[in-house]
């Protein structure tokens, strides 16, 4: 069942914004992100493929494990099982490797291949992920990058866009966990069925 809250807010959101223009899949990502943001300006800045939809869904009905950059990533996604190796310690090197790409690099050692890696506010962990992929050691399905700041996001966002990786990310320096999670929760939905307007 869905909450009066969420039908509300999906109401709202098509009164705000038009998303008639997008294919069925990407448009039920964009809607997750806005609603959870309740920030229109995700609907202009989020890139999404039919082709990086699709290559989700089929991973997630296929049983891919979901690689999370953080906790507060893997906390907010429903109805599929996550996996997040946010390191403990980090290089005492300023110039080294953050938690979060130590935790990346152990999560592509786990799962060489198949993947489903999101990253919703370590930059650093997607960049990290990049670097494995060319260097030929992980080859995920699907690559959702919505890291969040001032210092590489933006940056590390459109070097994935630029990987030729199947892909959800958006321009600029706005994302976080909750729209990362997100939209893991409305290719979850898609893959077992459901839309937006339906789902519990």
């Amino acid at each position: 069942m869905i909450h009066p809250i969420e039908t509300e807010s999906y109401r709202i959101l098509e009164t705000r914004v038009d998303l008639s223009h997008l294919d069925p899949g990407p448009r039920a990502v964009v809607e997750r992100v806005i609603h959870a943001s309740a920030d229109p300006e995700y609907a202009a800045s989020t890139v999404v493929a039919v082709a990086a939809v699709a290559a989700g869904v089929h991973a997630l009905r296929a049983g891919a494990p979901v690689l999370c950059d953080v906790e507060m990533v893997r906390s907010g996604i429903r109805g599929v099982a996550t996996e997040c190796f946010l390191a403990d310690n980090w290089s005492a090197d300023p110039d080294g490797p953050t938690r979060a790409a130590l935790g990346m690099r152990a999560a592509a050692s786990r799962h060489r291949t198949g993947a489903v890696v999101v990253v919703g506010c370590a930059p650093t962990a997607l960049e990290e992920a990049l670097d494995l992929v060319a260097c030929g050691v992980f080859a995920p399905a699907l690559v959702i990058g919505l890291p969040v700041g001032f210092v590489g996001a933006a940056e590390s966002k459109a070097r994935l866009r630029a990987s030729g990786l199947a892909a959800i990310s958006n321009v600029g320096e706005k994302g976080g966990s909750a729209v990362a999670a997100a939209a893991v929760n409305a290719l979850v939905r898609l893959a077992a069925g459901r839309s937006e307007g339906n789902a519990s």
